[in-house]
């Protein structure tokens, strides 16, 4: 079996095998003729919590959840890809950031300055085993562009150039 290292992961391709035939590990195997059941997520708790489908150890969601990024930007995740739920936060996490960096960029690039950056995280339930992950994420950017010409910007300065004028007196001279 084939594996593919990506940001700390380890990536295994089942089709690398050659056949169709099931690729789980020996201790898999017998564990899985033990309980009747197949384990698809290793290394994961194997009771079923009270009105649960499953256990997280064999959550068929989990294992099947992917990401996908819907934005225009050139980031990560523009295919959907798989992300365990014990990772999803460092790597939602450093997906957003990657946004919060084009904007800088694109701040710097057109004579701007980034006012607000905003990055917030949303968390769900899987319905099936009861385990908490980060389902997505959002970045809301603000950038301020300034423009000597415009009009409105200059008759602006001069309002604020017009009250400012007196408010520092030095009564002592």
């Amino acid at each position: 079996m084939s594996s593919l290292s990506i940001g700390g992961y380890n990536y295994m391709s089942p089709y690398s095998i050659g056949y169709a035939g099931s690729y789980m590990r020996t201790s898999q195997a017998e564990e899985a003729s033990q309980t009747g059941k197949p384990v698809v997520n290793p290394g994961e708790s194997k009771e079923v919590s009270p009105g649960r489908k499953s256990s997280p150890a064999e959550c068929e969601t989990c294992k099947n959840r992917k990401y996908q990024d819907g934005s225009d930007e050139m980031v990560s995740f523009k295919s959907a890809a798989h992300i365990s739920p014990e990772a999803s936060a460092s790597r939602v996490r450093a997906h957003e950031q990657e946004h919060v960096s084009n904007a800088f960029k694109k701040a710097a690039k057109g004579g701007g300055k980034v006012l607000a950056a905003n990055v917030t995280l949303q968390t769900a339930i899987c319905p099936e085993c009861g385990r908490s992950y980060v389902s997505g994420g959002q970045t809301a950017t603000k950038i301020q562009y300034s423009n000597e010409e415009n009009p409105y910007v200059k008759n602006r300065k001069a309002i604020d150039a017009a009250s400012l004028i007196g408010n520092n007196v030095d009564y002592a001279a």
